[in-house]
């Protein structure tokens, strides 16, 4: 993706064979990671080198690889840095379905009664790995204070990982699961497992797939509905509005966070709230102010998940006019 730097070097899928995925996969990937909307003005690295992002740090991205998948299948890692009160190396892997461009959540390969299982299998095998470092570090007649610092680190590790937690990407014949490491940032050296990889060949999991994890796999063209968790929607507000959305995570008590730009001005938006069944609240707040030291309101948006619709109304916080909201998955 132009320009290309020493800063910036970052992936711009390319797929003759559809056009609208491409198109699909790359939105995705630049809001995602850069806030930036494709076909804006100005430079897309503009507000993650500067660190004015939503998220303040100062980020880079160093280099990236498509890696060895299944046919349906894109899995891209991308390798930087981010700097907040520290700077720290990240790797982030994407994964999409190239039947459709959409961004594959790890929940939606399992079965709904496997989910637990299969992350109580990953949380054990972090366990194991830890432990037996564990034994090794505790083998030893005069430890260093070094060493008693490890092992304060790993007895104190978290590893009850849920799929939302962990990142993930896929292989030729299997599936790597990466939880994160041990240490905070400060303690990071002496971390020297560093970050957790588990992983399970395709056929290991055949019993817990879920049916869109089995076509998707084996190549088939059939596509099942997945979760409303990163995707995208194009529709209008009061019929008369081009926008897009970007919805995030979903997290387990319903909240989520999305982001959503006219399609004329291309600036984005943010919206925050939950999801009840299939009903959305959501908040859209206008700036922070100092003096109030609140962030002000500009609407609200009440709207139901209808298939692969969202229909709904966004209010207006001062006049308090509603406008229609409609939106189809993109």
């Amino acid at each position: 993706m132009k320009p290309k730097s020493e800063d910036s070097v970052f992936p711009l899928v390319s797929y003759s064979v559809n056009p609208r995925v491409e198109n699909k996969i790359n939105t995705f990937l630049q809001v995602d990671q850069l806030e930036y909307i494709p076909g804006a003005e100005g430079n897309p690295f503009k507000l993650v080198s500067a660190g004015k992002t939503s998220y303040s740090n100062y980020v880079y991205f160093y280099s990236w690889e498509k890696l060895e998948t299944p046919k349906n299948i894109l899995s891209i890692a991308l390798d930087g840095e981010a700097s907040g009160a520290y700077p720290e190396s990240f790797l982030i892997w994407q994964n999409f379905d190239l039947r459709t461009g959409n961004f594959i959540n790890a929940k939606d390969l399992f079965q709904p009664n496997a989910v637990k299982e299969i992350e109580g299998l990953i949380q054990k095998q972090v366990k194991k790995e830890i432990d037996d470092f564990l034994v090794q570090l505790k083998s030893e007649k005069n430890p260093s204070e070094e060493v008693l610092d490890q092992i304060a680190i790993y007895e104190g590790c978290f590893t009850q990982y849920t799929l939302g937690d962990i990142k993930y990407y896929f292989g030729k014949d299997k599936i790597r699961f990466i939880a994160g490491r041990c240490a905070n940032h400060a303690m990071r050296a002496l971390d020297e497992l560093d970050s957790h990889v588990v992983e399970f060949s395709y056929k290991e999991l055949d019993t817990y797939w879920s049916s869109y994890a089995k076509n998707l796999l084996s190549g088939s063209a059939q596509i099942d509905k997945t979760s409303l968790s990163n995707t995208l929607y194009k529709g209008k507000i009061d019929g008369k509005y081009p926008i897009t959305v970007f919805i995030k995570q979903l997290y387990e008590d319903g909240s989520f966070s999305a982001m959503y730009w006219y399609d004329k001005n291309k600036k984005l938006i943010e919206w925050n709230g939950k999801i009840q069944g299939n009903h959305i609240s959501l908040t859209e707040s206008d700036y922070y102010s100092e003096e109030a030291r609140q962030w002000m309101l500009r609407g609200f948006v009440e709207a139901d998940v209808q298939g692969n619709k969202i229909i709904g109304t966004w209010q207006d916080y001062k006049t308090k006019k509603y406008l229609n909201l409609e939106l189809e998955e993109l």
